[in-house]
């Protein structure tokens, strides 16, 4: 088994591929490791470049098409063999030469995974440093994760954590959150080295702000509600259901006394919220039997053990 799995996503990164394996290559000369580039979906020569790399190390997963970095990360993850496994942008931004003070961390410190901070982030402020800090306030505040920098790609983690996890969609941002909710409690940061990119153009923009958001409503409810569902869907149905009953019934009231009530937007919004309580609820039961299906199909517990230790006699 190698000591050490680098996985690195690459779309359209051409001009990029040889310098970063000749850095890869020194900065771990005296690691046991394999590089494991994901191509997803190149249309310039990356590919190409690559497969020029004289050393058996390097490992080419090509995908049909661009899946996404969240899918092309789950691939390089999926073939990785090595006891650690380290995840690097193939973009230069980050730097192979902090790996092994990572790799010495975790290995000798016992943490599940070992995050980078971009201490000296060499990207625009306006269009990647201030939204990159909104997001990560977020997510700090939302889910619970005390981490100062989770945009940054260049983290390792022991073989059990990473593959513990499954990353779809765009959910590549939440790794942390995603190993935490599987049981990782020894995490760890340290500062980086941050380049500015040479070669080739940003894939991030501004209209990735949508995305972040909708995934940070998941991971609330991953995180909150996962085995639970009934007590939130449960909660709000509820709460509405006897809103809706209160307004309805005082509406009987008026119309007893001899008030015309027909037609009236109070009687249409007290039928509306019983009707919503009862979706609400529907709902609720509904995502606990789905809960009850993950969880007992594919033998999955509710809880991660991390030892057992019988006592001495």
């Amino acid at each position: 088994m190698k000591k050490l799995s680098l996985v690195i996503c690459v779309f359209n990164e051409e001009p990029n591929i040889k310098p970063l394996s000749e850095q890869i290559q020194q900065a771990l000369k005296d690691i046991d490791f394999e590089a494991i580039f994901v191509d997803d979906g190149s249309t310039d020569g990356t590919r190409s470049e690559i497969l020029n790399i004289n050393d058996d190390r390097f490992i080419l997963v090509e995908l049909r098409r661009n899946y996404g970095q969240s899918s092309a990360l789950q691939a390089g993850i999926d073939q990785a063999e090595g006891e650690y496994v380290a995840l690097i942008d193939g973009d230069l931004q980050n730097d192979p030469a902090d790996i092994p003070g990572m790799l010495n961390m975790i290995e000798n410190e016992g943490w599940d995974m070992v995050a980078g901070v971009r201490a000296n982030r060499k990207d625009g402020m306006f269009l990647r440093k201030i939204p990159s800090k909104i997001a990560n306030y977020m997510i700090r505040r939302s889910t619970g994760t005390k981490m100062k920098d989770l945009g940054c790609t260049l983290k390792i983690f022991t073989k059990e954590t990473i593959k513990s996890i499954h990353i779809y969609g765009e959910l590549h941002r939440f790794i942390p959150v995603l190993a935490t909710l599987e049981g990782a409690t020894r995490i760890t940061q340290i500062d980086v080295n941050h380049r500015p990119r040479t070669f080739g153009t940003s894939k991030y923009n501004l209209s990735r702000t949508t995305k972040v958001m909708s995934d940070l409503l998941l991971m609330i409810f991953l995180k909150k509600y996962l085995q639970r569902p009934m007590h939130l869907f449960g909660g709000i149905g509820i709460v509405t259901f006897l809103v809706g009953a209160l307004i309805n019934v005082y509406m009987l009231i008026l119309k007893i006394i001899g008030y015309d009530i027909w037609g009236k937007p109070l009687l249409l919004l007290g039928i509306l919220l019983v009707m919503g309580g009862i979706q609400f609820v529907t709902i609720g039961i509904i995502a606990e039997l789905q809960m009850r299906t993950y969880f007992e199909s594919q033998k999955k517990t509710p809880y991660r053990i991390k030892r057992i230790v019988k006592a001495k006699k």
